[in-house]
C-alpha cells in the first residue's frame, strides 16, 4: 500500500501543477485582454501584462511565445463563446438565428473588455501588416459566409421572399452589429445596444420574410445594466 501511494504522489502533484499553471494562463488571457482593450496591440506591453498578473516576463513567454502569440490566443478565446452561442446548432428558422444574436449581443454588453478590445484591434487591424489582420479578415469571411448560407436557405424553403440579396442583407446585418456595439461602447448608458438590435432585425425580417412577420415577442430582452466601461488613458510606457 505505501508502494501504491508513492506511485501516485507525483500523479496528484502532477494534475496540481497543471492546475496552477491553467489559472495563470487564464489570468493572463484576462489581462491581456483589458490592455489590449486600453491600448491597442502595438502600445501593449508583456512586462506590464506580466506585472498585473505577478510574474516575470519571462514566465509570461513560459505560456506564450511571443506579443503576437498572446493576441491570437485571447482572439480565440472570445471568438469562442460567440461560435458555440450561434454555430452550435442548426437554426431552425431566420428568427430563431436573430432571437440567438440578440441574446449574444445581450452577454456581449455583460463583457466590455472584450467589446473594448474587439473595437480596438478591428480598427488597427485594418493596416495589412498587424498581426490580426488574416484574423479579423477570416472571421469576418466565415461569419459573412454563414449568415448568407443561411439565408439561402431560408430562401429556398420559402421562409425568405424569392429575390432577396442575402448577401446584402448579411453584410449590412453585421455592419449594424459592430456599429452598436460601437455606440455602446462609448456610451453604455445612452445605448441599449440589444434592444436597438432587436428593433433592426425585427424591421428587417419583416421586410424579406413571406408571411411579413418579425421576431417573436419572446426574443425581445430586457434592459441591461449598463456596465463600467473605463475611460481610455494614454499607453503605458515600458517595453514590449
Amino acid at each position: 500500500m505505501a508502494q501504491d501511494k508513492e506511485r501516485t504522489a507525483p500523479k496528484a502533484a502532477g494534475r496540481g501543477t497543471y492546475a496552477v499553471g491553467d489559472a495563470r494562463r487564464r489570468k493572463i488571457l484576462d489581462t491581456a485582454v483589458e490592455h489590449f482593450a486600453q491600448w491597442g496591440f502595438h502600445a501593449s506591453s508583456l512586462a506590464r501584462i506580466a506585472g498585473e498578473c505577478g510574474i516575470t516576463q519571462g514566465g509570461l513567454l513560459h505560456h506564450f511565445r511571443s506579443k503576437e502569440d498572446l493576441l491570437l490566443s485571447v482572439l480565440a478565446q472570445s471568438e469562442q463563446h460567440d461560435v458555440e452561442r450561434l454555430f452550435g446548432e442548426p437554426a431552425e428558422s431566420v428568427a430563431a438565428y436573430y432571437a440567438t444574436v440578440v441574446s449574444l449581443a445581450a452577454d456581449n454588453a455583460r463583457r466590455p473588455g472584450l467589446v473594448r478590445m474587439y473595437n480596438t484591434l478591428v480598427g488597427e487591424s485594418g493596416n495589412p501588416g498587424h498581426p490580426a489582420h488574416a484574423y479579423f479578415e477570416q472571421r469576418y469571411a466565415r461569419v459573412l459566409a454563414h449568415n448568407v448560407a443561411l439565408l439561402e436557405a431560408a430562401v429556398a424553403r420559402g421562409e425568405l421572399r424569392t429575390g432577396t440579396d442575402c448577401e446584402a442583407v448579411a453584410r449590412e446585418t453585421l455592419a449594424v452589429m459592430d456599429g452598436l456595439q460601437i455606440q455602446w461602447a462609448l456610451t453604455p448608458g445612452a445605448v441599449d445596444m440589444p434592444a436597438r438590435l432587436h428593433g433592426y432585425l425585427d424591421r428587417q425580417l419583416r421586410a424579406i420574410s413571406t408571411a411579413g412577420t418579425g421576431l417573436p415577442a419572446s426574443a425581445r430582452p430586457t434592459r441591461a445594466r449598463p456596465a463600467n466601461v473605463r475611460p481610455a488613458a494614454g499607453p503605458p510606457a515600458g517595453p514590449a
